[in-house]
């Protein structure tokens, strides 16, 4: 809801306020007094294209900013603050300030809470805040999208729950499309790469690598190089631990002796016992070294050139494994095991092939038989919303006029159904339905739109509607009507109207008048015209309609036929509540 709006030297009006609050707000004045100033500040405020020539002559710039009060959970406070708006929270409300500065070079500012933003997001907030119906404002149900919707939420919770399942339904359809076309059309792809895993793990199958196989071959290989300096040693340490050779004493035969001379006083002496026990010690590790130097010498002599030949055969079996696949034959073994993974994969994407195919196929039907269902309910709605649009349309001084909800079919399903929805409008008899906006005056086409959103209020509301030429070519009883569909209107939402018809005014929870003043100062005549802004108490409002009735606000009998007017206008609002 807007709670304030301020306006600094645009078009007539130098500086003023406008206070407005909930239910039906009233701008009247006379002709050329300033009144579509209001509609252009709001415009501004919406995030318009802005005209210098608005600018009042001689300012530098032209300011609008409006207050607008809004309950704590609007989203468009969630938007509000993602800009970097600083937003006054309260209990159940926030309020929120927007301002637009445009100057007299045509260049244009926006702000919202209080700090800088694009432009942009005065149009984004403006599409949830405010819906301007008029001559030359665009029209809130103008898109395609937004009349379905309006249709949807006037048919209410069973088309609701229909449409969410419908969606479902049509987000799985065609998520399962989406994977069976890239399956589909990789297919060539993953072949090549199948023929080319099977072959690389069939080449390593036949090798059939060993963790750590390579360093153990590349140490047997070192050995066999070198086997007969190997030998030589080995037999040199194995002589001298224990030789045969009776001219020459062996290590382990000196190492008896030793404990054999150490034994024959060992009773004697504790520390010569303790000797003799670790001699023998050393004679039994002698003993052990010698045999297994004689078996490694054995060894030796199994390990011919046909082995060193066998063994390096192996070796480059796996330098070529390595060479293709990875550093070692530990990685050489992983990658392996990772490819006859993915081959499993790529050999398992037939079968979802047709498992998706089947699938794609039993959503297809799902989504056409939801679809289907929601065409079903839509039309009904439409069959509804029509009659009570052109039941509202004849008692707003449009009697021939037919409003008409189009249905065609889709050339394919989207996540909204099979249908395209259009509003049309039959403006008088024998004619042909056109699309809203196309056909109809300015004053006709608000009227339509007020008619239209009198039946939608109560589902499909935005916080705000102004309405300007609404009245245009009606007078008598048919602006009675209007006045009161304006009240009906007000009860769900906030509504401003700018209007000529005091039928309409009276109506009214809150007038508010544009007053025109002119200032000579010059030789020739010349000067300057202002506009200034004022909410009337009751009194004001007998005489400003009385104004608008007669053109004689002093007059007592213009006076009491606008008391009379008033008293029955608010009368039939008091019903309403």
């Amino acid at each position: 809801m807007i709670q304030e709006i301020r306006i600094k030297d645009l078009g007539v009006i130098s500086q003023a306020t406008l206070p407005l609050g909930p239910g039906f707000s009233v701008v009247t004045g006379e002709t050329g007094a300033g009144k579509t100033m209001v509609i252009t500040a709001l415009g501004l405020l919406l995030g318009r294209r802005a005209d210098a020539g608005a600018v009042r002559h001689g300012a530098k710039q032209a300011v609008a900013d409006a207050t607008l009060v809004l309950p704590a959970t609007s989203k468009v406070l969630d938007r509000a603050e993602e800009a970097g708006a600083l937003v006054e929270r309260f209990d159940n409300e926030a309020e929120l300030i927007i301002t637009r500065t445009l100057s007299a070079e045509g260049r244009s500012r926006a702000s919202v809470g209080g700090r800088a933003a694009p432009v942009g997001v005065l149009v984004e907030l403006g599409e949830d805040l405010i819906a301007i119906h008029g001559q030359t404002d665009q029209l809130r149900l103008k898109g395609a999208a937004a009349q379905r919707d309006s249709l949807d939420k006037f048919a209410g919770a069973p088309l609701a729950k229909v449409l969410s399942s419908y969606q479902e339904t049509f987000e799985k359809w065609g998520n399962a499309s989406s994977e069976l076309e890239e399956l589909v059309a990789a297919s060539r792809e993953r072949i090549r790469e199948a023929e080319s895993l099977q072959a690389a793990l069939e080449e390593i199958d036949a090798v059939e690598p060993q963790p750590a196989e390579d360093i153990e071959l590349k140490n047997q290989s070192l050995k066999l190089s070198n086997v007969e300096a190997l030998r030589s040693n080995a037999n040199l340490a194995h002589e001298a631990l224990n030789s045969e050779d009776y001219e020459t004493s062996s290590v382990v035969s000196l190492v008896e002796a030793a404990q054999h001379a150490l034994e024959q006083v060992a009773a004697d002496d504790a520390d010569i016992k303790a000797l003799a026990e670790r001699l023998g010690e050393i004679g039994i590790l002698a003993a052990e070294v010698s045999t297994d130097l004689a078996g490694y010498l054995s060894d030796l002599d199994s390990e011919g050139p046909d082995r060193l030949a066998a063994l390096e055969e192996r070796r480059a079996d796996l330098n070529r494994l390595i060479r293709k696949y990875a550093p070692d034959i530990d990685q050489v073994i992983a990658w392996a095991d990772t490819a006859r993974t993915r081959l499993t994969e790529i050999q398992g994407d037939d079968g979802r092939i047709e498992a998706l195919r089947a699938e794609t196929e039993s959503l297809r039907l799902e989504v056409a038989e939801t679809a289907a269902k929601l065409s079903k309910l839509r039309a009904k709605a439409a069959k509804d919303l029509a009659a009570r649009v052109t039941s509202e349309l004849a008692a707003l001084a449009m009697p021939d006029a037919k409003f008409v909800l189009e249905i065609e079919k889709l050339p394919e399903p989207n996540r909204y159904g099979i249908d395209a929805i259009t509003m049309l409008l039959q403006p008088h008899a024998g004619t042909t339905p056109r699309p809203l906006g196309k056909g109809a005056s300015g004053g006709e086409l608000s009227r339509v739109m007020l008619a239209i959103e009198v039946v939608l209020a109560a589902v499909d509301p935005v916080p705000t509607f102004v309405f300007d030429e609404v009245d245009a070519g009606v007078g008598g009883k048919a602006a009675v009507e209007i006045g009161k569909r304006l009240a009906m209107l007000a009860k769900h939402v906030q509504v401003i109207v700018v209007t000529h018809l005091p039928q309409v005014a009276a109506y009214a929870d809150r007038h508010v008048r544009v007053i025109k003043s002119s200032n000579a100062t010059a030789a020739d005549g010349a000067g300057f015209t202002a506009s200034d802004v004022v909410l009337l108490d009751e009194a004001e409002r007998v005489r400003e309609l009385a104004r608008m009735l007669a053109g004689q606000e002093d007059s007592s009998t213009a006076q009491a036929h606008a008391e009379e007017l008033l008293g029955e206008a608010q009368l039939l609002v008091s019903s309403l509540s």
